[in-house]
């Protein structure tokens, strides 16, 4: 599993933080992690866009030190997987296709947003889809693979993670804290303005929430608001002390942009009260870079084991002709996460296409 989730934040990293490592934001990766493949002396170069017509990227690293990537395709109609020793590989790295829509019934239309994460010695895709005949209806479900090669073995069908309404719900990530595992995702609450808040869980196991469903954020400022009401596609980074979960807003044409909530580690997260939200959004549209509508990211680490790397999607256009969703130019792109003297993620702005040295 990615260090992201499942990397104690122990009181000696926060030490260590307070010195010069907190101005680089360097940190280290589970050891045994590095052990299990010696990474790089530098991060290798790579180009951005890294993955073309490939939305709501994810990659995570594993312990065989290889990045694993899964996306939405444009076509909504599959689930891929991509693999590569190094991020600038993934570029190039053969695709496999290891499901794909019904025919008919449930699972059947909109297949978007996969994540793929390793939960107790075995791969979990979760994903949203709706029924063929009816393709709004949508939901998050839940695929399982035991062989140790997520590219081999066979994936299993785990079924819905069911929530408190059957409404609208897709974007469904994971993480473990405290040892306890949670899970966060967007849906619409029945009888609410808006179309999707964040929720979060705690899992009885890896498709079967536990225990009370908490509101953690509904779209309230304009900038969440433009075009659609939207919080939606959550993702956890666990630093500094803190737990930092970031969301996309707005529809998602060059409006879409990344906004941040923020918890201490030590707090209850299932108390919407432990978490404080960004007034303003962290990452968005640059005209000087001309990238737009940056959002439904994710986290990784470089080759180095150290830098942390912020994956995201962006079109290279502000003007989208019809329904963005119909637009298939969102590519995966990804650049070097910085950090604040405070301890708090530092976004910048997403990067102009061009070959990077490294992250």
């Amino acid at each position: 599993m990615s260090r992201d989730h499942d990397l104690p934040d122990v009181p000696s990293r926060r030490l260590v933080l307070k010195g010069a490592a907190l101005a680089a934001g360097a940190l280290a990766v589970a050891p045994g992690a590095a052990q299990a493949a010696p990474a790089p002396a530098k991060p290798a170069p790579y180009a951005n866009p890294l993955v073309l017509q490939r939305a709501d990227p994810h990659i995570t690293r594993h312990t065989d030190g290889r990045y694993y990537f899964t996306a939405t395709v444009p076509e909504y109609d599959r689930i891929v997987l991509r693999r590569s020793r190094t991020l600038g590989g993934l570029g190039t790295a053969a695709e496999s296709v290891i499901w794909r829509a019904h025919a008919t019934g449930p699972m059947g239309a909109h297949i978007w947003a996969p994540e793929l994460h390793r939960i107790g010695g075995k791969w979990y895709i979760y994903f949203a889809s709706a029924p063929a005949e009816d393709v709004w209806a949508i939901r998050i479900w839940v695929l399982e693979n035991a062989h140790p090669d997520p590219f081999r073995g066979t994936w299993v069908e785990r079924g819905q993670v069911k929530t408190a309404w059957e409404t609208f719900s897709l974007d469904a990530t994971t993480f473990k804290h405290r040892g306890t595992r949670y899970l966060v995702w967007a849906q619409h609450e029945p009888g609410m303005d808006g179309n999707t808040a964040l929720w979060i869980s705690r899992m009885a196991d890896p498709w079967t929430l536990t225990g009370p469903q908490v509101r953690l954020s509904t779209p309230e400022y304009d900038w969440e608001c433009v075009g659609y009401k939207v919080n939606e596609g959550p993702y956890v980074l666990r630093r500094n002390g803190r737990v930092f979960l970031t969301y996309s807003a707005s529809a998602t044409d060059r409006h879409y942009c990344v906004g941040l909530l923020t918890a201490d580690a030590d707090s209850d997260l299932m108390d919407a009260a432990s978490w404080a939200k960004s007034p303003v959004p962290v990452f968005t549209s640059n005209d000087t870079t001309r990238q737009y509508g940056p959002g439904h990211n994710c986290f990784t680490v470089a080759e180095d084991g150290r830098t942390d790397v912020l994956v995201y999607h962006a079109r290279q256009y502000e003007e989208i002709t019809g329904d963005p969703l119909h637009d298939p130019n969102r590519h995966t792109r990804i650049q070097k996460l910085g950090w604040k003297p405070d301890g708090t993620p530092d976004f910048g702005v997403p990067v102009a296409d061009t070959v990077q040295e490294g992250v």
